[in-house]
């Protein structure tokens, strides 16, 4: 538990209430309608699946500007995408971007290029097209989204659904990704700025720490076919309750990556407790899949993942000594 003296501080407190946000998307889905898939939307063409997802990278934006320093946020906004297809077992392949700016400047416009490009490479995708749009009464500073396509064989796509004895194979995050950064930024913030030193290894300033882009996980997909595995969930918004759409099931998690320093600091720095923690970050591991046992090891070893625990029947997360 963090031991700051200021008030204990939630997402909700922070700007972002996980419930309220996904009542509007299910009042949302209710109006337009929704295609089979959970991570991706995915259209029948006929002897396989096209799939669409579709994602930005929200307000680490804010850091981002805060450094002047764009270069990395066009890898969050490919990796938010392509590993939601990669939990729906569909293989990325083309991306469009969406900027949207309060005014032009040439600068940070290459600086956002030159991360969709490694972002493109290292999800080995093509970067087919995007949009420029300059709203400067309704954008402020800028915003970046975009949306990917892939495609999957009818046999490919995952089932989704995990089932009582899997077991549990986890990959380690690269820190905190692009989901709960209205809660780091308000907890890092309290006390410092984005610019001072971080009081752990690895980074420079703490807003370097909070800009490390997130992990893609597209080098999974193919061992992952290869193993079986049932079902994949993106550590991502909603932190560890994302196992939830695997099913009604109880997710034991017993032996998790280790949460990079970056989460204890922002956990002291805002006083936040281990439960908020857990429903708002990945806390070190940043996909799970569910599979047969006698699979998982295999997997793990191939992938340089590991056996993070198991399915059993219930409905609830238990990680750490929690019960989320």
């Amino acid at each position: 538990m963090a031991d700051n003296d200021g008030d204990e501080l939630t997402y909700a407190d922070a700007g972002v209430d996980i419930d309220a946000s996904e009542a509007a998307t299910a009042a949302l889905i209710g109006m337009v309608g929704d295609g089979e898939g959970d991570y991706a939307g995915l259209l029948d063409i006929g002897d396989r699946y096209l799939a669409l997802a579709t994602d930005g990278v929200g307000t680490k934006l804010l850091v981002a500007e805060a450094l002047a320093d764009y270069s990395t946020v066009g890898i969050d906004c490919i990796a938010m995408n392509v590993n939601d297809l990669v939990a729906a077992g569909v293989r990325p392949v083309a991306f469009v971007d969406y900027l949207a700016v309060e005014e032009p400047d040439e600068a940070f416009a290459e600086q956002v290029g030159e991360g969709l490009a490694a972002g493109a490479d290292r999800a080995d995708i093509e970067l087919v097209g995007g949009e420029t749009a300059v709203m400067p009464e309704v954008v402020r500073g800028l915003d970046l989204a975009g949306t990917c396509a892939g495609l999957a064989g009818k046999g490919a796509v995952f089932d989704g659904e995990a089932k009582p004895g899997d077991a549990l194979v986890g990959w380690r995050s690269s820190g905190i990704h692009s989901n709960g950064l209205t809660l780091a930024r308000e907890a890092v913030t309290r006390s410092h700025d984005y610019a001072d030193p971080a009081p752990f290894e690895g980074y420079e300033t703490l807003g370097e720490a909070l800009l490390e882009p997130t992990r893609i996980y597209t080098d999974l997909l193919d061992p992952m076919r290869d193993h079986g595995v049932h079902g994949a969930a993106h550590i991502t918004g909603g932190g560890w309750s994302n196992l939830e759409r695997l099913g009604e099931n109880r997710y034991a998690v017993e032996d998790p990556f280790d949460a990079q320093p970056v989460f204890g600091f922002v956990q002291s720095e805002g006083n936040v407790s281990d439960e908020e923690m857990h429903r708002t970050f990945n806390m070190g591991t940043g996909f799970v899949a569910a599979l047969d046992p006698e699979s998982a090891e295999s997997l793990a070893a191939a992938t340089g993942g590991r056996v993070i625990g198991r399915v059993e029947t219930g409905e609830t997360v238990a990680i750490r000594g929690l019960e989320l």
